[in-house]
């Protein structure tokens, strides 16, 4: 039992800042940089919790923040919990107003993400995360046994509803608070923090986009930003975007997506 709780719990960090750093932080946000090893690192653990092509979860993010609880986000709780929670999923493709070729021109030059986008076809991308998820436990399987692979299978799937439940969550004015006073329904909702490495202080991250740092009171745990800071000290990452509580949030401009006040460290 003490071997199968431990890989869980090391699959479900690994996954679940593959998803905060990974996939949000750098590949949504650009709040940092680093070497093509590191992000791959990072992005690697987020795509084996099932999370989907990098280039698909981007400009659905990116087009999120764009269109913030209006007709045009893809995944407001404004317009109903079950497209909020995975019916924005179920398309075979993008809907008009939304091209990676303009929203991602930085990620579809890639040619590991131009692959697991499969040309944008929905049904496809996620039939390979999914056979690519399936896979590596198989391998695990065949390395360490069936209860390593279980356990890293469960926190993949416990690691792949945090997001969706993050969508639905932090986006009801209801169950969290607000910290800067905006026009969207992003709310700061601790135990979504918690679970989601700081992802929770959702608010925070809706006044500053393009910050690497989400929790910006002392009592905002963000494992993700500290984490970032250990990387940043050894020199593996740079140029981190950070917002602080003195921070003044721009005024949001249309098609304004990574942009953020913050400084940014060398």
């Amino acid at each position: 039992m003490f071997n199968f709780l431990s890989v869980f719990a090391a699959s479900y960090l690994w996954h679940s800042l593959g998803v905060t750093i990974g996939y949000h932080r750098l590949l949504s946000h650009r709040s940092f940089k680093c070497s093509k090893a590191i992000e791959y690192f990072w992005v690697l653990g987020g795509y084996l919790a099932f999370e989907g092509s990098p280039i698909w979860w981007a400009a659905i993010h990116r087009a999120h923040h764009k269109y913030t609880d209006t007709q045009l986000d893809p995944h407001s709780p404004r317009y109903g919990f079950k497209n909020a929670y995975y019916g924005w999923m179920t398309p075979k493709t993008y809907p008009v107003y939304i091209d990676p070729k303009q929203q991602c021109p930085d990620l579809v030059t890639d040619p590991v993400y131009k692959f697991l986008e499969q040309d944008g076809q929905w049904h496809k991308a996620h039939g390979l995360v999914a056979a690519s998820g399936l896979l590596f436990r198989a391998g695990l399987w065949s390395l360490f046994g069936w209860q390593a692979a279980l356990a890293s299978a469960l926190a993949g799937a416990a690691v792949l509803q945090i997001p969706l439940l993050l969508n639905v969550v932090c986006h009801t004015p209801k169950l969290g608070y607000k910290t800067y006073a905006r026009e969207d329904d992003s709310v700061n909702v601790w135990w979504v923090a918690l679970l989601a490495n700081g992802e929770g202080w959702h608010n925070n991250h809706h006044a500053f986009p393009g910050s690497a740092r989400s929790g910006l009171k002392p009592h905002e745990f963000d494992l993700s930003w500290m984490i970032l800071r250990v990387l940043h000290s050894f020199g593996l990452v740079s140029q981190m975007h950070e917002a602080t509580p003195e921070t003044e949030p721009a005024t949001p401009k249309i098609g304004e997506l990574v942009g953020t006040t913050a400084k940014a460290a060398a």
